[in-house]
């Protein structure tokens, strides 16, 4: 079985129209690549439109799909609901909405300023926010159904982080709207689930978040039980489930796929795999003993 195929049919997604937070690079590229694959239209946000339009020539090329790149600063509520008219506009309706807009950054939380704080917070929960309120009021006051949106969140959302912590609060705030919206909304229509990535390596992201001189000491493969990291195929083939028909059931979850980072981190015991066999070996022959006295 090769884990990096493509999962679904290839109409899939005809006839949806998604918008993508964040969708000209990393997960968010990757993601929008294979919706358009499978038929559907996509609306790329970021504040490059620059790289947008780069990306937008790139993808219809690609996949024979339409793209629309918009610029949009999530944080911008004017800016949201103006991204918004003109997807609108453009294909008349918006099926899908992914916050996958992001920011983040390591740092011993006594650094940072309350301006740094502030500038994760407002990306990832006030973005999310703005853009789930935009949609969905759309969607309420003209009875659209058959409508979702899918965040991008993270495993530490719900164990909180050190060194990230911006990330956590915010992460964990969208987590709590994903759960509280999918009972809330659900009567209109709409379902609500998320996607917690452990490591998927993107260039821009990983650059950032780790400096070269800590990134060749911290191999991330190392704290994941598979010991691999994720292939930007395999998330996409989950995202493209999610916001499928086939998922219509599927409502207010939330799925890891981490290859088993977190709960290897969470596990009490899990440090004890550093033992090496023959110091098991002297533990074994030390219990029996103690138990033949």
């Amino acid at each position: 079985m090769n884990y990096t195929a493509k999962m679904l049919r290839n109409d899939a997604l005809k006839g949806k129209t998604i918008v993508v937070t964040g969708g000209g690079s990393g997960l968010g590229k990757s993601m929008t690549t294979y919706f358009m694959e499978l038929g559907a239209n996509v609306i790329i946000t970021s504040r490059n439109i620059e790289k947008l339009e780069r990306v937008k020539t790139e993808l219809e090329t690609k996949t024979g799909s339409k793209c629309l790149a918009l610029a949009c600063d999530v944080r911008n509520i004017e800016e949201v609901e103006a991204m918004h008219e003109k997807a609108i506009k453009t294909f008349g309706k918006v099926d899908v909405l992914l916050n996958n807009a992001a920011g983040n950054f390591i740092s011993p939380t006594e650094r940072l300023s309350a301006n740094a704080f502030d500038t994760i917070i407002d990306i990832v929960l006030k973005g999310t926010k703005n853009c789930t309120l935009t949609f969905g009021k759309h969607w309420i006051d003209t009875k659209q159904t058959n409508t979702s949106v899918l965040n991008i969140v993270t495993t530490y959302a719900w164990t909180g982080s050190a060194y990230v912590v911006p990330s956590a609060t915010a992460k964990a705030g969208v987590l709590a709207m994903t759960r509280s919206l999918a009972v809330e909304w659900a009567k209109y229509g709409m379902r609500f689930n998320a996607i917690a990535p452990g490591p998927f390596p993107t260039k821009g992201a990983w650059d950032r978040l780790l400096p070269e001189d800590i990134r060749d000491k911290f191999d991330l493969a190392k704290k994941v039980p598979l010991k691999r990291v994720g292939e930007h195929q395999e998330l996409s083939n989950l995202a493209a489930y999610l916001v499928s028909d086939f998922s219509a059931y599927m409502n207010g979850e939330v799925i890891t796929i981490d290859g088993g980072e977190w709960l290897k981190g969470a596990g009490q015991m899990n440090l004890l795999e550093q033992i090496p066999e023959t110091l098991w070996d002297q533990l074994e022959a030390a219990i029996r003993s103690k138990k033949r006295n």
